[in-house]
């Protein structure tokens, strides 16, 4: 039955994911039909979406409850009952904000950047199911139904990555996407069923009540937080699991944009956040949430310096930074990890759609090594991509800037100098590579002919323009305005109001300028060259440029046991289970009727002979049993 908290439209949420789920439906069976092949329909359904998730907003500030929840039964199997269900709260309620307003612009973007493509319908469904997929995990108020949603992002993610299918690379990248996902996956999934024989519930407030009574034993929960924290790691491209983000650019590039900044890569972060109760009752778990992060955001960071393709830069830098939202929720920050959140999705939505805007002009080339002076062809381009850049770069005033400092706090509150320490060290690699490919491709001279460079279309740099200018001013909602708004840590979480430790703000600051200054002298005076520094450590650059060889790891590993094992399962299957299983049996009914067709001779007086002895031999069993 429907929940007594319901009030207002909170119990109508569920039409903001069904609205872009309705219009997938639409456009796969009756797209053709439609104006731009029903491109229209899913920016009507992501409008409304956006649009309703104010009025939700607005219901939940309004009433006196943290949370509004709504559910119907779906399966009753005995005592037990499965329930579908929405649950707003301020985490889903900023999730909502974010996917909403991310999936609008980059649809407004692909229809200048995918115009004429043959496929244009199929795009905007897949778009609009990834939109509804995404929207849908962020409200569900279960694990089974976060589970269900959860497995229709990967679908999604497939689609969209593989979406150019006549190009080998990107069905390549669409393997490897879903297949190393889906091994956090298999673990997700285990962990939630772990949770359920422990509690008999998948709800997840029901779940929460249950371990912070201790009606789960310790091992049972520090195993399904360990199994939990696999799937988020797959999703959120954590090391090792991220080797697939970066093939994923093989996909158009504002699906890049819609993957990176609001969508998949999130959902691992988000499920951290939404179950961050369960992992603050295992505090060894939450050790190694912040371990993994820490290691993710220092390793792609590396990656990001080395690599000439914008996009995988791009890409490094997003699982760098998913790594620093890790390190913050597992040192009990989430309000700094959604902060960081938050901004990140603006600034990275900026940057890859800045991307794609580049690829537009200069003919889908991206090589940053063949670019150089692009700001005096492409100003628009320029200053909305420095900005994003700047803001990454935590550079103030910018969002960036503010979420890092408090991400900083945490590492100091929570888990001392040596995690502050590192931390530190690596926002120095992430400004430098921010500051490398804005140097390398704005800057400087044009390495290659030029004259057919023209700035993109208004529906291109238009959100360029709306997105530069929320990277801009996005850092004002950190501070407290009025009483009964005091920043968004304290919106979201509850926590202490918003504040800065100066010495600590001055020294990340001087970091981040270092590294633009490193950037500067390396990349633009050319004080150092960039050949020497790679001929004097050629190890050290091999060792990047091979992506810590994880991904030849992978492949020895499946030529050599995976593959080498299903060789092995193929014999079995071929002499065992068929040769003798199967075609023996086959075969001795064979023989056997080959021997037995000579019984049969077809001749009366053979079978009157046959029947007279029989009538013999059993008067001779019965005469022999009687004496």
């Amino acid at each position: 039955m429907p929940s007594s908290e319901v009030i207002g439209i909170i119990p109508f949420s569920w039409i903001i994911p069904a609205l872009s789920a309705g219009s997938f439906c639409v456009i796969v069976f009756f797209g053709k039909f439609l104006p731009l092949k029903g491109a229209v329909i899913s920016i009507a359904a992501i409008s409304i979406g956006f649009l309703m998730f104010w009025f939700v907003l607005i219901d939940l500030l309004s009433g006196d409850l943290a949370y509004r929840h709504f559910t119907i039964n779906w399966i009753t199997v005995g005592s037990t009952e499965i329930t579908w269900g929405i649950l707003i709260d301020r985490l889903s309620i900023v999730m909502l904000g974010l996917i909403s307003f991310v999936s609008l612009l980059v649809q407004i973007y692909s229809l200048e950047y995918m115009k004429g493509d043959p496929r244009l319908g199929w795009y905007f469904a897949v778009h609009a199911l990834f939109a509804a997929s995404m929207l849908t995990l962020v409200l569900a108020d279960n694990l089974l139904f976060l589970y269900f949603a959860w497995e229709l992002v990967g679908l999604g993610s497939y689609l969209l990555i593989g979406f150019w299918y006549e190009k080998p690379p990107a069905v390549e990248a669409a393997k490897k996407a879903f297949i190393t996902t889906r091994i956090g996956d298999v673990g997700l999934l285990i962990g939630l069923i772990l949770l359920f024989k422990a509690t008999g519930s998948f709800e997840i407030k029901e779940i929460f009540g249950a371990a912070q009574s201790g009606a789960i034993d310790t091992v049972t929960l520090n195993i399904s937080m360990i199994l939990i924290f696999l799937g988020a790691m797959g999703k959120s491209a954590q090391f090792p699991f991220h080797v697939w983000l970066p093939d994923a650019m093989e996909g158009p590039t504002p699906v890049s944009a819609l993957i990176h900044a609001a969508t998949m890569v999130a959902a691992g972060v988000y499920l951290v956040a939404r179950l961050l109760p369960l992992f603050e009752l295992t505090p060894g778990v939450l050790f190694f949430v912040s371990a993994v992060g820490l290691l993710t955001f220092i390793s792609a960071s590396l990656l990001a310096l080395v690599m000439r393709d914008v996009k995988r830069i791009l890409a490094y830098s997003t699982i760098s930074h998913l790594g620093l939202m890790m390190l913050s929720l597992g040192a009990f920050g989430a309000g700094a990890a959604i902060f960081h959140l938050v901004v990140h999705g603006l600034s990275k939505a900026l940057l890859f759609l800045g991307a794609g805007s580049i690829m537009h002009g200069l003919a889908d080339e991206t090589d940053i090594w063949k670019m150089g002076g692009l700001r005096r062809k492409m100003p628009i381009t320029a200053i909305t991509f420095l900005i994003g850049a700047a803001s990454l770069a935590g550079i103030a005033p910018l969002g960036g800037f503010f979420s890092k400092d408090e991400i900083l706090l945490v590492m100091l509150d929570h888990r001392g100098p040596l995690f502050l320490s590192i931390t530190l060290g690596a926002i120095v690699i992430s400004s430098l590579y921010m500051t490398r490919v804005s140097l390398v491709v704005f800057f400087g001279s044009q390495r290659s002919n030029m004259d057919h460079v023209h700035e993109s279309p208004l529906l291109i740099t238009l959100p360029l323009i709306i997105l530069a200018i929320l990277a801009l001013i996005v850092g004002v909602i950190a501070f407290s305005w009025t009483s009964d708004y005091r920043g968004f840590i304290h919106f979201l979480t509850g926590e202490d109001e918003f504040h800065l430790l100066i010495w600590l703000s001055i020294l990340s600051l001087l970091l981040t300028l270092s590294g633009v200054f490193i950037g500067w002298a390396i990349y633009h005076k050319k004080i150092i060259a960039v050949d020497y520094l790679i001929k004097k450590y050629p190890f050290f650059y091999r060792f990047l440029i091979n992506r810590y060889y994880i991904d030849h790891l992978y492949q020895w590993i499946i030529d050599r046991v995976i593959l080498a094992f299903g060789k092995t399962i193929a014999v079995f299957d071929r002499t065992i289970i068929n040769d003798v299983g199967v075609n023996e049996s086959a075969s001795s009914v064979w023989r056997s009727a080959i021997t037995l067709k000579y019984l049969q001779t077809g001749k009366l007086y053979n079978y009157g002979l046959t029947m007279a002895l029989g009538v013999v031999c059993l008067i001779l069993i019965w005469w022999l049993l009687l004496t």
